[in-house]
């Protein structure tokens, strides 16, 4: 994994909005969603501890054609779910 760093060179981290024993659920409200360094950080963690990133968006949110083939390379690591 490479790492970005904040311009005071810190290393940049994230938290699910969800944690529990089996899951991580990243809750987001856009438009469009894309592959992120968030997600990616998070796909990571999910993958290191055993655990599934459910990723919940809107109903109408548009998913990009990079976080779909994201999904398909991690299928049994990434869920997305809409409400």
């Amino acid at each position: 994994m490479e790492y970005r760093y904040t311009r005071h060179q810190c290393v940049r981290g994230t938290r699910p909005d969800v944690e529990t024993h089996d899951k991580l659920v990243l809750i987001k409200r856009v438009s469009e969603m894309r592959v992120t360094y968030q997600i990616r950080l998070l796909t990571y963690l999910a993958l290191q501890s055993g655990r599934k990133l459910i990723i919940e968006l809107p109903e109408n949110a548009k998913i990009h054609r990079t976080l779909r083939a994201y999904r398909e390379e991690f299928a049994n690591t990434i869920r997305i779910v809409r409400n």
